[in-house]
């Protein structure tokens, strides 16, 4: 496995504090850690002073393991203490999570921020995740996600928490990537993922100033509503509902999921021995 160069935004205390807690684990659990990423704010690009540390793996058990009548269980989550917040999935419940899709297992594949990564088994796992990407049913994941953000968080707010306003805004940021870049993985982080979508200078400007003001206030910080970013997320809204309203798109949806199960079965059966 190839050693993952220093991230500026991860303090090398905590940075070695995560790869201890990794081979604690693979030690104590009897699994192979095939990557370990930073997920969360930090990961996304828009931390507060006071955001935590989220480290998210997938492992793979032996062979036998995967053989029992029982079921066993397919996460492990390490104690979370006040920075440090370090838990994985199982490579079975990674993937079958990827298929519906939940675009969580994609964004790990994407993090900028990455503890462990096994080249060759994240290669496969990366190919697998863009065909899912591209699949119709990722559309609903960031529409559904960013729209219950929307209207648990800000619909009927006049201000609102920072950190809320930005899971609507990345997700909303995504759809539109996916419109404009149908065959690429939108990135994970902000920054990256806002510079791929050209937007008008008012909003970049409203969005770096949000961002600043995030960076500087702790996690519950608030702030006004701004109009050019609420404009925004509801123009992408109605362009996703008009393209979720298409009816052929079910059809679509349902003979990808079908021929995308399959290729996943073979992924699984070749990283589980070994591959």
């Amino acid at each position: 496995m190839i050693p993952i160069p220093f991230s500026p935004d991860i303090a090398p205390d905590k940075r070695e504090a995560i790869l201890d807690a990794l081979s604690e684990i693979e030690r104590d659990q009897g699994v192979r850690v095939v990557f370990a990423v930073e997920s969360g704010s930090r990961a996304w690009g828009f931390p507060s002073p006071d955001s935590d540390y989220d480290a998210r793996f997938v492992y793979v058990r032996p062979l036998d393991w995967y053989l029992s009548l029982e079921a066993g269980r397919d996460v492990i989550e390490l104690p979370i203490d006040d920075l440090l917040d370090v838990s994985g999935w199982d490579l079975k419940k990674a993937l079958n999570l990827l298929l519906k899709p939940n675009a969580v297992m994609i964004e790990w594949l994407q993090s900028p921020i990455r503890y462990r990564w096994d080249d060759a088994v994240c290669a496969k796992l990366l190919a697998l995740a863009s065909k899912v990407q591209l699949h119709p049913a990722a559309v609903f994941h960031y529409f559904n996600l960013a729209e219950n953000q929307w209207k648990r968080h800000v619909e009927s707010e006049d201000a609102i928490k920072l950190k809320k306003y930005f899971y609507i805004v990345r997700p909303a940021l995504a759809l539109q990537w996916l419109r404009l870049h149908p065959d690429t993985l939108p990135p994970m982080n902000f920054q990256d993922l806002l510079a791929g979508v050209n937007p008008p200078t008012d909003l970049v400007s409203a969005l770096q100033d949000l961002l600043l003001a995030k960076r500087q206030t702790k996690e519950l910080g608030t702030a006004p509503r701004v109009p050019v970013i609420d404009a925004f997320i509801k123009d992408e809204f109605e362009r996703t509902k008009e393209r979720l309203a298409d009816p052929g798109l079910n059809a679509t949806m349902k003979d990808q999921r079908a021929a995308l199960r399959v290729e996943a079965d073979a992924v699984f059966r070749e990283i589980v021995r070994g591959g």
